[in-house]
Parts: structure tokens; sequence; C-alpha cells
């Protein structure tokens, strides 16, 4: 899986209100570990200078095709052959109509043009300009020329109109320019991820969950997203953000988690290929929930309990030609490995993940984890401990492999 560190990525500004957000999106790569250069166009440089550029690039910034001491640091053919990819942020019309239509009559269009790097155009533009039927043929056809493109936000523009047109924030940015470097090995792919605790509601106040803090599940969904599949996030209640690109549907109950997963999973001709379960389900449920807030009494209490359903038996229960490839998930305080492969044999997954959830490596509300991958034939042995991130990028990866050995007959519609 892609990551920007160690990458070189040419930034190109155009002339629009949000170029003064050159500098934020300078900042947001170098610390995502890539070396950026800054070309402009020279509307672009009425609202930002090339001094600003260069101070936080730490790179000389390019304005104009014949500036001949510029040419002599990095000549504009080589500059094209320079980076791993391109990023224009923010694109305007005029600048999307250039590409549109092959026309390269300074710096940046010209490097465009003779690149052979992908390239990521972020649109910025007023809302009915983003609505012109030019613009969108323009669009179009760059699309189909093999320009990624970042639809624009949604929201109060420079002009005080509301609607699309307004560019991404640099996270936004980041995260585009790091899909078209991934490769895309889940392109075509549906995918439903579960992630994060469930709450079994005791009264109106109260409720019995557990100490997952959803991250592994997350990590996951992002890495999926930007390996190109379709992605649906079935998540319990979290302090996170959805991740980019990533469809979220909200849960509290493990039964309210049941249904999403199914109706997701199995929707009518748009089937789940996989179903990746990270969520931590609570087994339990409280088998009476009180109207109103139950008051503390003298002596004990006794909260009687009731089994939730088992959505990865059900799941493992489908006939082939509904089931998806199944991913489970085991958390264990001890004896991972014994433990693990008894789930195993309980649920025939096609890959589970085991992790430590208890002690100095537990995986719970971590940032790194130790997983153990197992299949119904064989251990595949242990990964990490690693960044949770790049765990969730090698468990794609080995769902990714598992899809395409799948029969065709098998891989879901």
């Amino acid at each position: 899986m892609s990551t920007l560190a160690g990458r070189r990525v040419l930034l190109g500004i155009t002339g629009g209100i949000a170029a003064y957000k050159g500098p934020l999106i300078v900042r947001e790569l170098t610390a995502a570990g890539a070396t950026v250069r800054v070309v402009l166009s020279r509307a672009a440089a009425e609202f930002v200078t090339p001094l600003a550029l260069q101070a936080v690039s730490h790179h000389a910034v390019g304005v104009d095709l014949f500036d001949p001491t510029y040419e002599q640091q990095i000549g504009h053919i080589e500059l094209a052959r320079w980076p791993d990819l391109i990023l224009v942020a923010p694109a305007t019309a005029h600048l999307l109509a250039r590409l549109a239509h092959g026309l390269c009559d300074d710096l940046l269009t010209t490097v465009l043009t003779a690149t052979r790097a992908p390239v990521v155009l972020a649109p910025a533009m007023n809302t009915q300009m983003w609505a012109h039927h030019a613009v969108a043929r323009n669009v179009a056809q760059l699309r189909q020329d093999g320009y990624h493109i970042v639809p624009p936000d949604s929201g109060e523009l420079a002009c005080q109109e509301v609607g699309a047109g307004r560019m991404p924030d640099p996270p936004e940015l980041r995260l585009a320019c790091l899909q078209a470097l991934t490769p895309p090995i889940l392109r075509g792919r549906r995918l439903v991820i579960t992630a994060g605790p469930t709450a079994e509601p005791i009264d109106p106040v109260r409720f019995l969950t557990n100490r997952s803090s959803g991250k592994m599940g997350y990590a996951i969904a992002q890495a999926a997203a930007l390996a190109g599949a379709q992605v649906t996030l079935v998540s319990g209640p979290t302090a996170l953000t959805a991740p980019w690109g990533v469809q979220r549907v909200a849960v509290e109950s493990a039964r309210e988690m049941r249904d999403a997963v199914f109706a997701h999973a199995l929707q009518p001709g748009a089937q789940a290929h996989a179903v990746i379960k990270a969520a931590a389900v609570a087994d339990y449920r409280p088998q009476h929930v009180a109207d109103q807030k139950i008051k503390k009494t003298p002596g004990p209490m006794s909260l009687p309990l009731e089994r939730n359903p088992d959505i990865l038996g059900e799941l493992c229960d489908l006939p082939a030609p509904q089931r998806p490839l199944l991913v489970g998930f085991a958390a264990e305080t001890q004896d991972v490995e014994r433990l693990a492969a008894e789930k195993l044999q309980r649920k025939p997954v096609d890959l589970l993940v085991a992790n430590r959830v208890s002690g100095p490596d537990s995986a719970f509300g971590a940032d790194t984890s130790s997983v153990l991958f197992l299949t119904p034939r064989e251990s595949l042995g242990w990964f990490g401990p690693a960044p949770k991130e790049t765990t969730a990028a090698e468990i794609v990866r080995r769902v990714a492999l598992l899809l395409d050995a799948r029969p065709a007959g098998d891989d879901a519609p």
C-alpha cells in the first residue's frame, strides 16, 4: 500500500481564491513525508506569493515558462519527469478547459502535458461555474483521459453563494493523492466493514459496552477505499471521524449492527464481495430495558442478560451463492493462538485476524497492534507490531488476494 513518505509531489496552483490555501497544502504534504515543489500560474501569483511557497517547500517556485533562472535549476521537461504525482489545487475552470483541449501555453500546462505521473485535479470555482455544461463536459473528458478528479465540497464560497465549488481541505487532498498512488487492488469491489463497540441499553441513561476504540476497523475502511473499493462502514459509537471516501452507517446495539450489515451486504443487485467484521460486538444484552432510570436501592442488584445475535455466525451459515468472502476477528486476553484456532473451527471464515486485548500489548485503544492471520487451512503467522494503518493495509492486501483467487462463480455479483 502506497504512502507519501519519500514521494515527490508537484503542486500546481491556478488563479482562484482558494490559492491562498497553497502553503497549507504544502505543509500537509511535507508533514506526510513528501518532497514538494510548486508551480504557479501567473494568475495564482496574484493570490499567493512565490516567496511564501518557497519558504514552506524549501524549493524554488516556478511561474514563467521562459524564466532562464528557473530553467537553469530544473527545466520544464525535467520538472515533468521529476514527480511521482502532480496535484493541481485549485484547478480553475480555465485550467480544466485548457487541459481538456490539450493546450499548453504556460509552465504548468506544459508540465501537465509532458508528464507521465498521475495527476490529481481539485476543481474550485463559483457554484454556477461548476454547474455549467461546458465545465461538466471538460471534467468528463479529463476523467476519460485518466485524470483523477476530486469533486469540490459544498458550503459557503468566497462570493457568499452557498453550494458546490469549495476546494476540499488539505487533509482530504492528501488522501486523494494517496489514493492516486495506491494500486487499485480492490477496484470494482464492494466491502462492508464493521468497527467499534456496541452499546446495549440498560435504561435511558446507562448501557453495557466495551473498550474498543474502532481504530482498527476505521483504518481498514480507509485502506480499502484508497485501494479502490466501494466501502460501507457499519460503526458502533466511537469518537472517530468517518474515513475519506467511505459511507458510514452509525448504529448502537448489536441488533442494529446485525440489521445494517445484512441490509448492505446482501442488498439486491449490489451484494458485498467481502465483509470484514472488525467490530467488538457485545455477546449479551440486558433481558429487559427499563423505561425510566433505575434508582439505587440497598443491597446487590441483579441484571439478567440474554444472547445477542451472532452476526459472523449467521454470515458463515449463508448458502454459497449469497455468502461473501468473510474476515473475522478474534480478540483474546490469553492463549491467542489456541483460542483463535478454536474460533475458526466454529466459524469457518476465509481469514481470521486474532489479537491480544489485555496487558501492555492490548490492541484496544492503541495506535499499534500485532495480529495473527489464520485461514481454515493454516496459520499464516504474526504480523507486527505495526501501526494500525500498516496492519490495515496488510489486511486489505490479503483480502484482495483471496478475492482474486475465488472461482468466478463464487464471487458476489
